[in-house]
C-alpha cells in the first residue's frame, strides 16, 4: 500500500503546485487592480480658492487634479490657470514607496517622492534640479468629499505656506 500511494502523493503535489505557479501571477494582478480601484484620491478634484490659503498669494484662478490607476502607481495630472493668466499642466506617474518619480510639465519641480501614511493621507516631497524645494501633505477626509493640501516651501522663487482645499467631482 505505501509503495502505491507515495506516486500518488508525489504527483498530486506536483499538480498542485503547478497549478499555484500558474495561477499566481493571475491572482497578484487581480489584487493589484482590486488595490488601485479602491484608492481614495482616484478621480477629480477641484481647486475651492474660497476655502484655500495661499500665503504670500495670489492664489491661482483655478486648478483641476484628475488622480487614475496606473500600472506603476497613480498618475496625476494638475490643470493650474495662475492669477496673471498663464497655465500649466503637470504630470507624474508614482508610487507610495519613497522613491523619486519624474515631474513635467510643472516650471517649479522636476521629481516628485510619494510615501503613504495611511488610507486617506499621503506625504510628497517636491525637488528641482537635484535639491528639495518644498513638501506637502495630503489628506482625504474620511467621506472621500474634500482633499486638503497643505504645502511649505519654494514656490515661483518664493517661500510658500499654502493651504489648498479641493472638492471632488461626481
Amino acid at each position: 500500500m505505501k509503495t502505491r500511494l507515495a506516486p500518488f502523493l508525489f504527483s498530486a503535489l506536483l499538480g498542485v503546485a503547478v497549478a499555484v505557479w500558474v495561477t499566481a501571477p493571475s491572482l497578484l494582478a487581480f489584487q493589484s487592480t482590486a488595490t488601485k480601484n479602491t484608492e481614495i484620491v482616484l478621480g477629480t478634484w477641484v481647486l475651492d480658492i474660497k476655502k484655500s490659503k495661499y500665503r504670500p498669494g495670489p492664489a491661482p484662478k483655478s486648478q483641476t487634479r484628475i488622480y487614475e490607476a496606473h500600472p506603476s502607481g497613480i498618475k496625476a495630472t494638475i490643470r493650474t490657470v495662475y492669477a496673471d493668466g498663464h497655465s500649466t499642466s503637470t504630470e507624474y506617474i508614482a508610487n507610495y514607496d519613497g522613491v523619486e518619480y519624474p515631474v513635467t510639465g510643472s516650471p517649479n519641480s522636476d521629481k516628485i517622492i510619494l510615501k503613504r501614511i495611511d488610507e486617506f493621507t499621503a506625504d510628497a516631497t517636491l525637488i528641482h534640479a537635484g535639491k528639495t524645494i518644498g513638501s506637502a501633505k495630503r489628506v482625504i477626509s474620511e467621506n472621500g468629499t474634500t482633499m486638503t493640501i497643505e504645502y511649505k516651501g519654494m514656490w515661483e522663487g518664493r517661500l510658500a505656506d499654502n493651504i489648498a482645499v479641493y472638492a471632488k467631482q461626481k
